[in-house]
């Protein structure tokens, strides 16, 4: 006879180890997720076997808090990304999975190649799907104050998963941050969008490929990946370019940016489309420039990072047979945190609105070095070069 689901919450929260004063908090919180799943029609019994076996995980709130004293730059984070290695492999997975990766194009209408490169930069092709319990790292995170409400959402996602795939409690491993599998979805994008690839009848994203692949071509297109268009492409710009007409806010077409002198990066005229890109510079004026379209802005759906999108179009394109991206010398050193921190400030001092001073090169700061760079007569592409540091701690000075 089953259990009331009362009885089975009030004997899971008596089963919780006994701890000391320090971790109550932690006790208390778990106990409110237990109430919180079954409130959202998670099984009871599943809710008593779990809730005794959490730990708080001290290392995840330290990453979670982490502040690093360097900001990687674009250069330096694309090499130790879109590397040689994950080059050949992700071709030589192309060729094993061919014929499932076309069905899955004419399916979704994501290219092949799109689909290996996401899988390659979130695992390394399924060389690493992390170690850690994520109904560990979920419920730590849940009971934190940061961003309490989000993991929250997240852990009962990952109960109703489990529940939903019959999935043993153990194979819940993945990032630190609760993402799982070899295309690392959160468990709330697992359930939404993860689908059956190899006809099995179950969804696993720890242990098929095909499931993986399938899942990832279909969050795509949920996402608004427009098939026939690429991400965007490397371009050359001429000389005297106004660079205050980058940034992701700044989309023309293509026929306006050919007008003011852009160029494929061989020199060739951009194609004539009807599209509207927009120009990144994600190294300053120095480094690489690029045109990206709106499939560009979907992967940023995936993930908000400008790099972390730039190195899936790059390595999609070398999975498709394009050459190293060439990059000028000395642009991979290190930003210091401290010089960022202090520059937001000065901006902000001088009425240019940074956003928070928090050493995060975001669309606020770019904006607001442009407008700086543009008074001070130094070329305004938004990033914050030695010249533009130099000339900031300058106006910053009493």
């Amino acid at each position: 006879m089953a259990r009331p689901l009362s009885l089975l919450l009030l004997l899971a929260a008596t089963l919780l180890p006994a701890v000391p004063a320090t971790a109550t908090a932690f006790r208390d919180c778990v106990a409110g997720l237990g109430e919180r799943a079954a409130a959202a029609g998670v099984d009871g019994d599943l809710i008593a076997r779990v809730l005794p076996s959490l730990s708080p995980l001290e290392r995840v709130i330290a990453l979670d808090r982490s502040q690093p004293e360097f900001v990687q730059t674009f250069p330096a984070y694309l090499e130790a990304r879109v590397t040689a290695s994950r080059v050949d492999k992700g071709r030589a997975l192309l060729e094993r999975h061919g014929d499932f990766l076309e069905s899955l194009f004419e399916r979704y209408g994501v290219p092949p190649r799109y689909l290996v490169a996401f899988w390659g930069l979130e695992t390394n092709y399924g060389g690493y799907l992390g170690k850690v319990p994520t109904l560990d790292s979920l419920a730590t995170l849940a009971c934190d104050e940061r961003r309490s409400e989000f993991f929250a959402g997240e852990f009962v996602n990952a109960l109703q998963l489990v529940e939903r795939e019959q999935l043993p409690v153990e194979q819940l491993v993945g990032s630190w941050a609760g993402a799982v599998g070899h295309t690392q979805f959160m468990p709330s994008s697992y359930l939404r969008y993860a689908v059956d690839g190899d006809g099995d009848g179950r969804i696993d994203l720890w242990q098929s490929e095909h499931d993986a692949l399938a899942s990832g071509a279909n969050f795509l297109r949920s996402l608004g990946w427009e098939p026939g268009t690429r991400w965007g492409r490397q371009v050359a710009l001429p000389a005297g370019f106004a660079y205050e007409q980058a940034g992701l806010g700044k989309a023309q077409s293509l026929s306006a940016w050919a007008a003011a002198g852009v160029a494929r990066a061989d020199g060739t005229p951009l194609p004539a489309l009807d599209l509207e890109a927009a120009l990144l510079l994600p190294a300053g004026h120095r480094g690489p420039a690029f045109l990206v379209y709106d499939n560009f802005r979907v992967v940023m759906r995936w993930n908000a990072s400008q790099s972390y999108a730039l190195a899936v179009g790059l390595l999609a394109d070398r999975l498709a047979g394009a050459p190293p991206l060439r990059l000028p010398p000395g642009l991979a050193e290190p930003l210091r945190k401290a010089d960022i921190v202090g520059a937001q400030q000065a901006l902000n001092a001088l009425g240019l609105d940074a956003g928070t001073a928090d050493g995060i090169i975001g669309s606020r700061t770019r904006a607001a070095l442009r407008t700086f760079q543009l008074d001070a007569g130094l070329p305004a592409d938004g990033y914050p070069d030695p010249a533009t540091l130099e000339a900031l701690e300058r106006h910053a000075l009493p």
